[in-house]
């Protein structure tokens, strides 16, 4: 059973790693067996420095890493690296590929996507694995993993900025969007109010004296029409009725043009011959008027309260 994928069972790597062997008398081989600990504990810290310092860069790390790593191996005056990783190599200094070999499987998401391996230059006495310690075994595969883990992270890292600047990106273009659509609704609004200006100048100035001109033409009994039209023209041009229509969107049409009528003055009998309805429904549509705007438990005046300055718009 192997512990971790690096290839011991439980028993023997839980004394791989003791620093000395404690059956170990010999002094010269406990000295060797302390500066091998330490260098592989030196280039698992350095690997972790390397990661740090290229955190944004996976090539620039393992093209720095496979001349690191000799440097950690029995024999680092002989040694060269090389690691494969997702179709590309990265080879150490004075490369070459010979029998003396030690490999280990490097993983991303429980999928093999390379490897690292080390060379001996030259024979050397037999070992663990063929030359090679079960030590570097143990190293080469924590290496591979750390590799792995380190891939997973910058790979994760990267996808993460990729994502914040397309969010960037797509952020300022609202951004730009909103800005563009407020700049054409307030030109809209501008239109709007121009048109309006011109209508209500266009009336003033050129139907509305018509109009008086044809009051005094027109017989008495013919009044009620002129009113009507005159108070049809105030309805399209005041902004009184705009205002409270986008007020009190409750209010219906009729209603909107009765409170217009009361505000410039009519009574009800007026404002019900104008309509050709009975006061007691004019009546109702007073009641019904107080009631949406919200009057009606208040001593307020309807007519007084429809001509206050709060119906007033800038134009």
């Amino acid at each position: 059973m192997k512990d971790g994928g690096i290839g011991f069972p439980n028993t023997e790597l839980a004394q791989l790693w003791r620093i000395p062997f404690s059956d170990e008398t010999d002094y010269l081989k406990v000295e060797s067996a302390l500066r091998e600990r330490i260098k592989e504990i030196n280039c698992l810290y350095g690997v972790s420095l390397l990661a740090e310092r290229h955190g944004d860069s996976l090539d620039d790390l393992l093209e720095q890493l496979v001349n690191f790593l000799p440097h950690s191996w029995q024999y680092p005056d002989i040694t060269c690296a090389r690691v494969v990783f997702k179709g590309r190599t990265y080879k150490s200094q004075w490369f070459k590929v010979t029998q003396w070999r030690q490999s280990s499987r490097i993983y991303v998401y429980s999928e093999p996507v390379g490897e690292v391996s080390m060379f001996y230059l030259e024979e050397r006495p037999p070992a663990d694995e063929g030359a090679f310690l079960k030590e570097e075994r143990a190293l080469l595969d924590a290496l591979a993993d750390q590799i792995g883990t380190i891939a997973t992270r910058i790979s994760a890292e990267l996808e993460l900025q990729e994502t914040n600047k397309q969010l960037s990106l797509e952020r300022r273009a609202l951004q730009e969007s909103n800005t563009a659509l407020r700049t054409v609704l307030s030109r809209i609004e501008e239109e709007k109010h121009e048109i309006y200006r011109n209508i209500k100048t266009n009336v003033d100035r050129i139907v509305m004296p018509i109009l008086h001109g044809l009051a005094l033409e027109l017989p008495q009994t013919q009044d009620k029409y002129l009113e009507m039209l005159r108070t049809n023209l105030d309805e399209i041009t005041s902004p009184f009725i705009r205002h409270l229509a986008n007020s009190y969107y409750s209010l219906t049409p009729a209603e909107i043009a009765i409170c217009n009528m009361i505000r410039n003055g009519l009574r009800t009998k007026e404002i019900a011959n104008i309509r050709g309805v009975s006061t007691a429904t004019i009546n109702r549509h007073r009641e019904n008027i107080r009631r949406k705007i919200e009057i009606t438990n208040k001593d307020v005046n309807l007519a007084t309260y429809l001509q206050s300055s709060m119906w007033e718009e800038e134009l």
